[in-house]
């Protein structure tokens, strides 16, 4: 018959998951815990030392017990509750002479992870939790451990780097994340032959199936809840020591515009605001090279009413609209640039300075338009719309080669840059996972995931991830969440 430590060791396959034996005054005890969850001061200091240090024998397992100074000490010999309790920060506690019973010890960390210096910078949002990654692998680790309280969540650690043996985690759930991409991510991180691992970023782009685009492959985040969510959801985590960004995968382009917030208000807002994003970002690409185009080649769609105004504004420049164009995307990313470089309060007054008055003088000077100083300062405001920072400088370089197409050939230009750009997509692919889905290949049941649909019809995980595990929830198709309260 199979014993307790050995379903454990069969059950728990995950790298942060310890099994070992240790003598205390003559005995040998056999020990089983995550050493992600568990205080390991605690597990030396009040644990191991007051034992050595007691005068009781140790005999059985009410002897080891009264010699613990913990409370809520407890023998069982239930291997779900057992297993259930390590994911909470026991630790599993045995004589070697019985390995079908053992005590289970409450030393779970609880203050590891949650400080006040490890709040989301980069992705915040009103609503929600606002916990972040650090550069701590453990802290993370421990992280995601409180999150997801489930033996499924594994961890798989390998040490890359010939010169920084940097420990780098594969993390996934299980019975959930499909182990094609498991096996994948495994296998293209085992395959890196670098000399040092700066962060997940250079991960990402060492591991990606293309290395010649703009567009990241892989979501890159800070937020444990996004982290939280890709997991359950079935995609496969990377974790690198000194990185406080986690990477997953599979991914797709429209994934980059979904935010953590999305769910956290009434799903009627959560579409809204979802739309407004993919406008924003259409904006953003398009904006300045339709001026471009129009200014340059097609005056004759320009409505009449619109004629004078323009005509006024463009009266005293110099520059035909491709450089006037230029000259003021350019001021933009160079204003944007010295503000992430500065100090933050500097980096803010020098973005909101420097816009006001380059743009009021550039006015007056007759160097550009008004209407231009609108569309450029608009394009700009649209491209931070989107939630990842990666996609968002995507967006932003994007506009440069449809400015010069617009000015080269005009509306025909502009056209020419859409297809390539299509073609270059198409061609795109995440862990093997094309990067367009649901567009191509064609899935109209992944068209749920482009709004934030209300509960009861997002019960599915994604299809394209291809999970174990399909169904997230169970909801009964003819009722709507929230319809066994209306009647109260």
């Amino acid at each position: 018959m199979e014993t307790i430590h050995a379903a454990l060791k069969e059950s728990m396959k995950s790298d942060d998951f310890i099994q070992s034996a240790t003598t205390i005054r003559h005995t040998l005890l056999q020990l089983s815990y995550y050493n992600s969850i568990v205080n390991q001061e605690m597990l030396h200091r009040d644990l191991f030392t007051v034992i050595q240090l007691s005068n009781a024998e140790i005999h059985n397992l009410n002897d080891l017990k009264n010699a613990i100074p913990l409370e809520g000490v407890k023998v069982s010999s239930n291997l779900q509750e057992v297993s259930q309790s390590l994911i909470l920060g026991f630790i599993f506690v045995q004589l070697d002479s019985d390995l079908n019973e053992g005590l289970l010890i409450n030393i779970a960390d609880t203050e590891k992870g949650y400080r006040g210096n490890n709040l989301s910078e980069n992705e915040y949002s009103v609503i929600g939790p606002q916990v972040a990654f650090v550069e701590d692998l453990d802290t993370n680790l421990n992280l995601l451990r409180k999150e997801i309280k489930s033996e499924k969540l594994k961890f798989e650690v390998q040490i890359k780097g010939s010169l920084s043996k940097t420990r780098v985690v594969i993390a996934y759930i299980e019975g959930i994340t499909n182990p094609q991409h498991v096996n994948t991510v495994r296998q293209r991180i085992m395959d890196l032959d670098f000399d040092v691992i700066f962060d997940t970023s250079t991960l990402s782009q060492i591991i990606s199936d293309v290395s010649i685009t703009p567009f990241p492959l892989f979501m890159s985040t800070e937020r444990v809840d996004r982290m939280k969510f890709l997991l359950l959801s079935g995609n496969v985590a990377v974790l690198s020591e000194s990185s406080p960004f986690v990477i997953s995968g599979p991914t797709t382009l429209f994934d980059f515009f979904y935010s953590p917030e999305d769910f956290y208000l009434p799903w009627i807002l959560g579409s809204f605001f979802r739309l407004l994003r993919y406008l924003g970002v259409i904006f953003s690409i398009f904006a300045s090279s339709i001026y471009v185009s129009i200014m340059t080649f097609h005056y004759s769609i320009v409505p009449r009413a619109m004629l004078g105004p323009i005509i006024e504004s463009r009266m005293n420049v110099p520059f035909p609209p491709f450089l006037e164009v230029l000259l003021m995307e350019m001021t933009v990313e160079l204003l944007r640039e010295a503000g992430a470089r500065l100090p933050t309060k500097v980096g803010q007054t020098l973005g909101i300075v420097g816009g006001v008055v380059l743009g009021e003088a550039s006015v007056q000077a007759g160097l550009t338009s008004n209407i231009l100083i609108i569309i450029v300062s608009l394009s700009a405001l649209a491209s931070f719309t989107t939630p990842i920072f990666k996609m968002s400088n995507t967006i932003r370089f994007l506009r440069f080669p449809l400015i010069f197409l617009a000015g080269a050939w005009g509306g025909l230009g502009i056209v020419i840059g859409v297809l390539i750009l299509l073609g270059h997509l198409l061609r795109l692919k995440s862990l093997g996972t094309p990067y367009l889905v649901p567009v191509f290949p064609f899935r109209y049941k992944g068209f749920k995931e482009f709004l934030r649909l209300s509960y009861s019809a997002t019960w599915n995980r994604p299809a394209f991830l291809r999970p174990l595990k399909e169904k997230r929830y169970s909801v009964r198709k003819d009722q709507d969440i929230g319809d066994d309260y209306k009647n109260e």
